[in-house]
């Protein structure tokens, strides 16, 4: 194999890279029995949710979209699921 110019370590990289054990990508239903609390508590922690719509989208999420744009979230209807990111982190929907 040849020599690239630079040696990579990625053992050493990842070691030192600065992740947040706590921050996931949590799935889970949009359905109506989840209090709010719970998914903005999510996203407080860092999480990324992606929730299967199950039932009127408008009405599921009519007390759960304003309290995440409140925390500053994102939130995304993307084919029959709703995406909730916690404050700084954007979806990127340029490729739709």
């Amino acid at each position: 194999m040849g020599n690239s110019g630079f040696d990579l370590d990625l053992q050493t990289a990842e070691s030192e890279m600065d992740f947040d054990d706590d921050e996931q990508v949590i799935l889970g239903i949009l359905d109506g029995t989840t209090p709010v609390a719970k998914r903005i508590e999510a996203i407080e922690r860092g999480n990324v949710l992606v929730l299967a719509i199950d039932g009127e989208l408008n009405e599921l999420a009519a007390e759960l979209a304003p309290a995440v744009k409140k925390q500053g979230g994102n939130l995304v209807h993307f084919r029959k699921f709703l995406i909730i990111s916690p404050p700084g982190l954007e979806i990127n929907t340029s490729e739709l």
